[in-house]
């Protein structure tokens, strides 16, 4: 028979095996979010019609730690003006790559027009990409699918995106569940 002092000492000893398990599942969440992958959700429909605004994707942040960032390529990175709001866009120029659009909304890479299927639309406007813009060692372009509604590298606030501030790339939609699957990069 248990005694009052040994019922105690069971069930602080229970308290405390739930407590460290608890800390252990914690920790390892935080280390999963923090660099192997995370959710998050689209809104706005500057990647139409290849993301949907409130489509809920997971993000790899894992793999741009062996592998360099690739054009088409989908990322997620956070608004320079706000550490809170991220972007996700469509990698267009590469380092070291001189971008520009005419007028007639083509876009040139070193002067060769880009080849792609995902913009929506003849671009209406260039923006800073008007002139020619050339990238650094550890910069990228990018752009929307839905060329003429997002905020992109074509707008100043934006501008070219370092290296160091991509969180990772979209990987998979995860809701709706009737567009579920991997996504589609390059």
């Amino acid at each position: 028979m248990e005694t009052g002092e040994n019922k105690v000492k069971s069930i602080l000893k229970e308290i405390l095996n739930t407590s460290i398990y608890l800390l252990v599942v914690i920790c390892i969440a935080y280390l999963i979010v923090t660099y192997v992958g995370q959710r998050t959700r689209v809104s706005g429909g500057s990647m139409e019609s290849t993301l949907s605004s409130e489509d809920h994707l997971l993000v790899d942040k894992i793999s741009y730690r062996f592998n360099a960032p690739e054009r088409f390529d989908i990322i997620v990175f956070p608004f320079q003006y706000d550490e809170e709001l991220y972007y996700i866009k469509r990698i267009i120029g590469m380092p070291g790559e001189t971008i520009r659009i005419d007028t007639e909304g083509n876009i040139y890479i070193n002067d060769e027009i880009l080849e792609e299927d995902y913009g929506r639309e003849v671009i209406e406007n260039p923006g800073r990409a008007i002139e020619p813009i050339t990238l650094g060692d550890d910069e990228y372009f990018v752009m929307g699918d839905n060329r003429n509604n997002s905020s992109d590298s074509r707008d100043p606030s934006v501008g070219n995106i370092h290296r160091d501030d991509i969180i990772g790339k979209a990987f998979i939609r995860i809701w709706p569940l009737s567009k579920f699957g991997i996504l589609k990069h390059q």
